[in-house]
């Protein structure tokens, strides 16, 4: 079990910390909470002892002599120290080398194995002063979650809402769970649905929210990878640490692959790419009339054919969306398309359908080999994907 040292400052998002703590404690980590005098003016301290079983940490000095000894055996024991919400007070402190509280102290004693997830008043963010602060701890290997744009505590709209759960522990699992494995490759991802516009207000889609792409992208960036990710419209948070590519069309998405496809030693199809496109686009919304319309369409680029050309000695990994005759189309695809493996998955089952958080996949290789893999959730679907690109590179 890793055990997580939560920084909570006093930001008004404190209140927030309290369900960050909850969610990290069900993902089986160890949660000890310390807690500036400011946050402790937000958020009762007892609320935190209450979702974390553990004491709460709230200044340097304690009559108690067992709390004196958990001090010591926390800083041994400690394997990340997060701090959200962070205000620029506690970011600018740790800078600076200021140990003037618990907080700030023990975050002298943990190097760089800390993550730092700021909440704060736009004009606070952007100041040169507190940015400075942030590049010269990131240079040190301090990690950041930025803030997200939003509504603020004061009013305004802007930068410095604290990021969401998901971006956090995201970015917890990364920095404790990485590996090496991937160390030193580029990964090159596409992920979720392409919009083929038919008027200003229509398109041909599908329903891919592209779980599988992101899950992808973030466990080949906790494999060590640099990560690329290119993806048409979903309602994902960016995974942390990858390099974020948005586009809308299969054309745009085939311009943007040719862009990094040399950058990169792994290309994983994964995006649910329109095969059809609209001959015209109206420039004006069509009106009803008619009882039928006829609908001319063309095919749109084929991404993985395109790039099989010039292969080289990238690894290429596609996926097979079937309804039938799964395996047999599948294989029909990967050798088409010159792809090393092939993840097919049957569409017509709801619980592994476009959308659906689990997926029940079978891995095939170029030499006919295959793994099936059971129902599981996306993030551990993508682990074995990407254990099998790494028997690829080791072959």
């Amino acid at each position: 079990m890793k055990t997580i040292v939560l920084g909570v400052t006093g930001s008004i998002a404190a209140y927030k910390a309290a369900g960050l703590t909850n969610q990290l404690i069900k993902l089986g980590y160890d949660v000890h909470v310390v807690m500036t005098t400011a946050a402790t003016s937000f958020v009762l301290p007892l609320t935190f002892q209450t979702l974390s079983r553990n004491p709460v940490i709230t200044s340097l000095f304690s009559s108690d002599s067992q709390f004196e000894i958990e001090h010591i055996s926390l800083a041994e024991r400690c394997d990340l120290l997060l701090i959200a919400p962070a205000t620029a007070n506690i970011i600018s402190k740790i800078a600076c080398g200021i140990a003037d509280d618990f907080l700030s102290t023990f975050a002298l004693t943990m190097g760089s194995q800390i993550l730092i997830a700021p909440a704060m008043n736009t004009r606070m963010w952007h100041n040169p002063i507190l940015q400075e602060n942030i590049q010269r701890l990131e240079q040190r290997g301090v990690q950041f979650v930025t803030p997200e744009y939003g509504c603020l505590a004061c009013g305004v709209k802007g930068d410095g809402r604290l990021a969401s759960f998901e971006r956090i522990i995201d970015a917890v699992g990364m920095t404790l769970l990485k590996e090496n494995v991937l160390q030193g490759k580029t990964v090159l991802i596409t992920a979720g649905p392409t919009l083929e516009m038919i008027d200003p207000v229509r398109y041909i889609s599908n329903p891919s929210s592209g779980k599988m792409g992101y899950s992808l992208a973030r466990v080949a960036k906790r494999m060590g990878a640099r990560v690329v990710l290119i993806s048409g419209p979903v309602c994902l948070d960016i995974p942390f640490g990858v390099e974020m590519h948005d586009v809308t069309t299969a054309c745009q998405m085939r311009d943007k692959v040719m862009k990094y496809i040399e950058l990169a030693d792994i290309f994983i199809s994964a995006a649910a790419v329109s095969d059809y496109m609209p001959v015209e686009v109206s420039k004006e919304k069509l009106k009803k009339g008619a009882d039928e319309i006829t609908l001319s369409l063309q095919s749109t680029p084929d991404i993985l054919r395109e790039v099989a050309v010039n292969k080289g000695n990238k690894i290429m990994v596609g996926f097979a969306a079937e309804s039938h005759n799964i395996v047999e189309n599948a294989v029909k695809k990967l050798k088409e398309k010159n792809l090393d493996l092939i993840v097919a998955n049957d569409i017509s089952r709801e619980d592994i359908g476009f959308g659906a958080d689990q997926n029940e996949v079978t891995i095939i290789d170029k030499r006919g080999g295959q793994e099936r893999v059971p129902l599981l959730a996306k993030e551990q679907v993508a682990e074995y994907i990407l254990r099998q690109v790494v028997g690829v590179i080791q072959k």
